[in-house]
């Protein structure tokens, strides 16, 4: 068995023959949290998971990735001296039973803490993602309201469209802005000490 992406465009689960047992998009609402952990296992998109339905994420683009790069070398310089671990997309991380996210990067501030399981995370203590342009409202707005469920303390929102870097601290069920910052601002974390970047930098990276 193998998943596939036709021209077409959707989730196809194919046969070893080359036959297509089923169409992801047929069977919405219908997939179950074990069937997709066994299907992000064999693919190498990235695949999130919410209630039954699964949906499948654009792959990332050179910027995207470069700028993830920058991001992951300035939290290790932080992150690995107070023995924190940090790792980055693909990496599956449950916000709740029957929902999964993949953020871009996430870490730990200690990398022996029992959430940071090798299947996939069970929680983290910041998660970063990148806004990708075919559905900014899902990193923006979507998984905003996903990490806060995962009780979640930071959240960075890091937005090429516009350039600029949105943190977020968790207040009770729900986040609230630490600051929005631009191109020639210093983009502080709101909960790790010592953590910051260069907004410029940052898209200047890509």
């Amino acid at each position: 068995m193998t998943i596939d992406t036709p021209e077409t465009g959707g989730l196809c689960i194919v046969a070893t023959d080359g036959c297509t047992i089923a169409e992801a998009d047929a069977l919405q609402g219908l997939w179950t949290q074990d069937q997709y952990l066994a299907i992000s296992e064999v693919t190498n998109h990235l695949i999130e998971f919410t209630d039954g339905c699964i949906e499948v994420l654009p792959m990332p683009t050179k910027r995207h990735q470069a700028i993830s790069l920058h991001l992951l070398l300035a939290l290790l310089e932080v992150v690995r001296p107070m023995g924190g671990a940090v790792f980055y997309s693909p990496l599956r991380l449950q916000v709740r039973e029957g929902k999964f996210r993949e953020p871009d990067l996430l870490l730990v501030r200690d990398a022996a803490d029992p959430r940071a399981q090798n299947a996939y995370w069970l929680g983290a203590d910041l998660v970063m993602e990148i806004v990708s342009s075919d559905n900014p409202r899902r990193d923006i707005h979507v998984k905003r309201a996903d990490y806060a469920e995962a009780g979640i303390p930071e959240y960075w929102i890091v937005n090429p469209l516009d350039e600029t870097i949105t943190v977020l601290a968790l207040d009770g069920d729900a986040y609230a802005e630490h600051g929005v910052f631009e191109r020639g601002d210093h983009a502080p974390s709101a909960t790790l000490e010592g953590f910051g970047v260069a907004v410029t930098e940052v898209f200047d990276a890509g």
